[in-house]
This record gives C-alpha cells, sequence and structure tokens, in this order.
C-alpha cells in the first residue's frame, strides 16, 4: 500500500540544466519534493522533454532576461525551500539571481549550487564534462584494460555518482542543520569534490602498500583472475567478483576446475595462467548456460546485461525494477521504503505548468506576462 512520500512538502526551484543538478531533482522528486523547473524559453542544448530526470516535476517557462522574469524567479524562490542550479559560476549573479539576493529574500534557503570544478580554483570557469573530471581525480586512470586508453565508463560515476548523490546529501544535510538554526546556506557541489571522496579507498589502500597505480593490476580494477569479466561462447559475457575463499571454491566447482590444479588463489604468479584457464573454460558455453549453471549459487558469477535486457532477468522483474510508461522505460523508485512509492512518470512540457504556478504565487498579471513574452505555457 502507497504510504506518504518522504519529502512530501518540501519546495524546490530548479533552474534547468543538464547532468547532475536535474538528476538531482528527479531522485528529490520521486521522493514527494514539489520540484519546480524553470525552463528557458530556447531549450538549445538543454536536453529533450522525454528525459527520464524531468519526471514528476512541474514546469514554468520564464524568460530570466527581463527584470520582469527575474522578479518572478525570486518571487518562486521566496517560497521554496531549496535552490538547485548547475550554471558556471558568475552566471547566477550576473541574473540577479545569485545566493545574496536570494537569501536575503529567503534567508532559510539552501542555495545548492553544481558544478564540475567547482565555484572556485583555476578551472573554476572553463567547460568540462564527466571524463574531464575523473580524469582530474585519479579515477579515470584506474579504468579498463593496462594496454589501452582508459574508458570513460559512461557519465555514471562523474555526473551522478560524485555530482548528483553528493548534492543531494548536501541538501538534506543543510535542510537538517536549518531545523536548529532557522537558516539557509550555500552548497558548492563539484563532481571533481564527490569523485575525490569515492577515491578515498584507493588513497587508504595505495598507504597500505595493498593498491598500484598501474592499472588493471589490481583485485578491484581486473587485475586478478576472480574479479573480472569473461568471454562466453555466444561473444556475450559473465561477470566473476569470487573474492572470498568460500566463494572462490565455489566458482571453481561449478566450472569443473580442480583446486589443486588450480592453484592458490592469490598466488599472483599464477594469475596470468589462471585467467587463460578461465578464459578456455568461459568460452566453451553460452551465457544463458551459464546462467544456468550459475543459478542460486554463491560463486558471485552473474551475467553482463544490456540495458534492454534488465526488465527480463528474474530478480530484477521481481523487484519491479523498471516501468514502461508512453513507452519510455523508468528507473523505479530508489531507494524503497517501507511502503511503497509509487512511480511519479509524468515528463511535463516546457511550460506545462505556468499559469498554474503564478496563480499559486498569488499573481494576477499571468496573461500580462504572457503577452510581453516573459512567461510561456505549453
Amino acid at each position: 500500500m502507497a504510504g506518504p512520500r518522504p519529502l512530501d512538502g518540501l519546495r524546490i526551484v530548479e533552474f534547468a540544466g543538464i547532468g547532475p543538478a536535474p538528476f538531482a531533482g528527479q531522485l528529490l522528486a520521486d521522493l514527494g519534493a514539489d520540484v519546480v523547473v524553470v525552463d528557458r524559453p530556447k531549450r538549445g542544448e538543454i536536453g529533450h522533454e522525454q528525459s527520464i530526470d524531468r519526471r514528476g516535476k512541474r514546469s514554468i517557462v520564464i524568460d530570466l532576461k527581463t527584470p520582469e522574469g527575474v522578479a518572478l524567479a525570486t518571487r518562486l524562490c521566496v517560497r521554496a525551500d531549496v535552490l538547485i542550479e548547475g550554471n558556471r559560476p558568475g552566471v547566477m549573479e550576473r541574473l540577479g539571481l545569485g545566493p545574496d539576493p536570494m537569501l536575503a529574500a529567503n534567508p532559510g534557503l539552501i542555495y545548492a549550487r553544481m558544478t564540475g570544478w567547482g565555484q572556485a580554483g583555476p578551472r573554476a570557469l572553463l567547460a568540462g564534462h564527466d571524463i574531464n573530471y575523473l580524469s582530474l581525480t585519479g579515477a579515470l586512470h584506474a579504468l579498463g584494460d593496462a594496454d589501452r586508453p582508459p574508458p570513460p565508463p559512461i557519465n555514471l560515476v562523474g555526473d551522478y555518482g560524485g555530482g548528483s548523490m553528493f548534492l543531494i546529501m548536501g541538501i538534506l544535510a543543510a535542510l537538517f542543520a536549518r531545523q536548529g538554526s532557522g537558516k539557509g546556506q550555500v552548497l558548492d557541489g563539484a563532481i571533481v569534490d564527490g569523485v575525490n571522496a569515492m577515491m578515498g579507498m584507493v588513497h587508504g589502500m595505495h598507504a597500505a602498500g595493498a593498491w598500484r597505480t598501474a592499472r588493471q593490476a589490481n583485485w578491484l580494477d581486473g587485475g586478478v583472475p576472480y574479479y573480472r569479466c569473461y568471454q562466453t561462447l555466444d561473444g556475450r559475457f559473465m561477470a566473476v567478483g569470487s573474492i572470498e575463499a568460500k566463494f572462490f571454491a565455489q566458482l571453481l566447482a561449478k566450472l569443473g576446475i580442480d583446486a589443486d590444479s588450480f592453484g592458490p588463489q592469490h598466488e599472483q604468479a599464477l594469475h596470468k595462467k589462471q585467467m587463460q584457464r578461465l578464459e578456455q573454460v568461459f568460452a566453451s558455453k553460452t551465457m544463458s548456460a551459464w546462467i544456468e549453471v550459475f543459478a542460486d549459487s554463491d560463486a558471485c558469477v552473474t551475467p553482463v546485461l544490456t540495458y534492454d535486457e534488465v526488465a527480463r532477468d528474474p530478480h530484477m522483474a521481481a523487484r519491479g525494477a523498471l516501468e514502461t510508461h508512453m513507452g519510455i522505460r523508468h528507473p523505479a523508485v530508489a531507494p524503497r521504503f517501507g511502503a511503497a512509492i509509487p512511480l511519479r512518470a509524468d515528463i511535463p512540457k516546457d511550460g506545462a505548468h505556468t499559469l498554474e504556478i503564478i496563480e499559486e504565487l498569488g499573481m494576477g498579471n499571468a496573461e500580462n506576462l504572457l503577452g510581453k513574452g516573459i512567461v510561456r505555457q505549453a
């Protein structure tokens, strides 16, 4: 049975952008926050109206290059708990919507800024993308095969891991702090900071002599036979993560390999030969055949699925991992709470809620704003 959403009643104003800021807004909207996106009159490279990171939000189109538009956006922020923006440093200030005037108008506002490089530093005003932020933190160097260029792991690690998740953590922490102080604050969310924080484990293991800077030379980067992927007879792959001794023993048993002839698990001098042995064995059956072999096994061996196959996997299907709405496959709300949280899959067109939002603000000049082109209704 569906219950109240954890963030019901939380008001967020999100200034349209791409990448980690709108994804953070989507996750907060999934949990009940009323997220109003301030869209631009001309979309440009902001994205498209089928973006899942817009689901559950409301949209108002405002021309922020006009005094009337800035006044309207300010009025939105006065009643908001959180402002999310992902522009380059200085853009919001030039619009007249920077932290100083917004916090003066609403002292309890959490002003959450999301950038790649951060608000300060030599690169702060430079362009960048996920691959660039990963490269500067050492994370990109640690990925991929030793004899090939590091592959960018789409934008999950930087934009969404180091960006969105840390921004959300900051927002929720600032909201908690506001309960005691009554005051809002400015968050400087930088992807490089978040990814750098996630690299703490690597720095710690390196200091302990348990991690080498060389790529594919460690136990979590494909440098050992028991933690890597192997190709199957039909050109697919199985992921092997048999780190613990008892799981490694199950791996060998399921593969029909004698443990004594295979050799010790952590004997580095044997790893190349062991990898070749496992490559030969996995290449003898199709992926579907190996799925059956390792079903209900603690060997930590799973198929490498395409995103189109996820919904058909028995475990993912049992958890309702994906739902299809209007031809778009939506990931389920995460994390899960005691009471089910229904998916709000509606994706608003630009300006779909313009008049509705202006009415909520108690303004009677909506038609005048529409006529001047200050706002737009879908």
